[in-house]
């Protein structure tokens, strides 16, 4: 990047503060709008307490923007990381409540030290060992999850007590045929807000965040529907989660944190620390956290209008702090959240301080506006998670993959069926393997599978030639993906993959990623030997493979 871009790069620091505190902090406040709905919603779907996800936002917004790596995104709690927490309550509580939450706390707290190491030792470029296909079937599974269990909750009724999640989707057409209607009223109108208003296109509406829309319709049906005066309670009065808040509960239809925020901090019980459950718990957090971070954090950057790129490193380090601390006051694990991210960049933030901004405006609200969280129906954010877990396995989702390849279509569903079937991270490796499995059958060779053969060549002409030789795949391209990134900005790097058997399309995804990169920063890069591949679809980042 020449020093002429630089210049006009937003300043960092204070100093970025001093320059931008007007854009940012008019973007910090409508992504607070954004977030305060769904970090209830996210919580209360994980088994915590309302208050919890809105204790990882603002620890996300005041302490993690300032010390992250990236410049516009956004971290709090996230939709993708409900199953792994819920599933740690659940299988850490043995039926208790608030002994699962307390366990749950304490697995965050070893997962986000494991996560403070990987970016430490530099490991964030390990999330490209992780196939796409099986990266994204992962998310699409948690979305069937999300609904499956939300769906229940906006028609106003329950699944049976401790049924499975298969039976939980079987429960799901009983519910919606026998509602409780007042509820379903709102729960149903939400969903439409929210599906109307991916349809508008008038620029002043899209400012009003949907989410904000679907709560505040929410609460004036609630009024209407009197369900202040439910006697129905969805925790029964001696739960220990709500009963530490010290406070009469709050309907079985609204939202109830306490009064006194400084009573919703609670901390972890590290005691079940030499279980393998535990451990399962802890692996779960840190890998799927770390992934969807990882994952956010580079798309954010295609996002961002001044092509700023994240250390991904230190961010990984800064958010393994902030779930520290979270976890140990009784919140949620984070991550550089994408949607939250994204409508930060389409508002006009430009730096870290948009994040911090609405991390405060969270701490302020909730102090000094309690009162108004607990009119907010329960039914309105089950559908906001309903439409976001709709989004992370939408139709399109399957069409964008089918159109990649047939293959990847395969690895695809195959993951979903094996995290329905199992758990999140048994289907995330039976994934993996069906990868494995694929290229063994298209011939790379198992000496190939985790070493990539290649060389760099440097000539007198500030030109890199890099020429690849075998099987270019997701498992083994990790040490060319370090080798590229120590080459300075600006020179001129020739691939040669005339002998590259077969390059996958993690690798190929890679490819064109660095290109684009490597252009922004002043560089060339030219790809030889293409054209001497077959494509396994007309996608342009379809597998490859040498013609015979």
């Amino acid at each position: 990047m020449s020093n002429d871009s630089l210049s006009l790069l937003p300043k960092t620091g204070l100093a970025g503060l001093t320059e931008n505190w007007r854009s940012d902090l008019l973007s910090g406040f409508l992504v607070f709008l954004i977030a305060l709905p769904l970090c209830l919603g996210i919580s209360m779907a994980s088994g915590f307490p309302p208050s919890a996800g809105i204790i990882t936002a603002i620890i996300g917004g005041m302490l993690v923007s300032r010390i992250n790596g990236t410049f516009v995104t956004i971290n709090g709690p996230a939709a993708g990381l409900i199953v792994v927490v819920l599933g740690a309550v659940q299988e850490l509580g043995e039926g208790d409540a608030m002994a699962g939450y307390r366990y749950a706390l304490a697995a965050i707290v070893v997962a986000s030290a494991i996560q403070i190491l990987l970016g430490i030792f530099k490991s964030g470029r390990l999330s490209s060992f992780f196939p796409a296909s099986v990266v994204h079937g992962m998310l699409a599974a948690i979305g069937i999850i999300i609904m499956a269990k939300q769906i229940h909750v906006m028609f106003g009724q329950a699944p049976i007590k401790g049924s499975s999640l298969l039976s939980t989707i079987a429960q799901v057409p009983t519910s919606i045929l026998n509602p409780n209607y007042e509820i379903a009223i709102i729960g149903l109108t939400g969903l439409g807000i929210l599906i109307a208003w991916a349809f508008i296109k008038n620029k002043a509406l899209k400012m009003i965040p949907a989410p904000l829309i679907v709560v505040l319709v929410g609460i004036a049906l609630a009024k209407y529907f009197d369900l202040d005066h439910e006697h129905m309670y969805l925790f029964l009065p001696d739960n220990p989660i709500l009963a530490h808040h010290e406070q009469t509960i709050g309907p079985k239809f609204l939202v109830a944190i306490p009064d006194d925020f400084m009573a919703s901090f609670a901390f972890p019980d590290f005691s079940k620390l030499p279980t393998l459950e535990f451990w399962e718990a802890v692996i779960s957090i840190s890998l799927v956290g770390s992934l969807e971070s990882l994952l956010s954090a580079m798309a954010v950057d295609k996002l961002d209008p001044y092509k700023r790129h994240a250390n991904l490193d230190k961010d990984l380090t800064a958010v393994g702090i902030g779930n520290l601390v979270s976890g140990l006051i009784g919140g949620l694990p984070m991550i550089a959240e994408i949607v939250r991210s994204s409508a930060n960049v389409n508002n006009g933030a430009k730096t870290q301080w948009a994040n911090f901004f609405h991390g405060t405006f969270l701490l302020l609200f909730v102090v000094l506006f309690p009162h108004l969280i607990h009119s907010i129906p329960l039914a309105a954010l089950a559908a906001l998670l309903v439409f976001t877990g709709f989004r992370l396995a939408s139709p399109a989702s399957f069409a964008h993959i089918l159109g990649i390849g047939k293959e990847q279509l395969f690895m695809f569903v195959v993951t979903i069926i094996g995290v329905l079937a199992t758990d999140l991270l048994v289907g995330v490796f039976i994934g993996i393997a069906t990868k494995f499995a694929i290229h063994i059958i298209r011939g790379v060779k198992i000496n190939n599978m985790f070493k990539i053969n290649f060389e760099i060549t440097h000539t007198e002409s500030d030109t890199f030639i890099v020429t690849v030789i075998g099987a270019a795949i997701f498992s083994n391209f990790l040490k060319l993906k370090t080798d590229l990134a120590s080459i300075e900005p600006g020179k001129n790097i020739i691939f040669k993959l005339d002998q590259t058997f077969l390059i996958d399309h993690t690798v190929m995804e890679y490819f064109h990623d660095f290109e684009h990169n490597y252009k922004d920063q002043g560089g060339q890069c030219v790809f030889e030997g293409l054209e001497e591949h077959e494509s396994y679809s007309d996608h342009p980042l379809a597998v490859r493979r040498l013609k015979s």
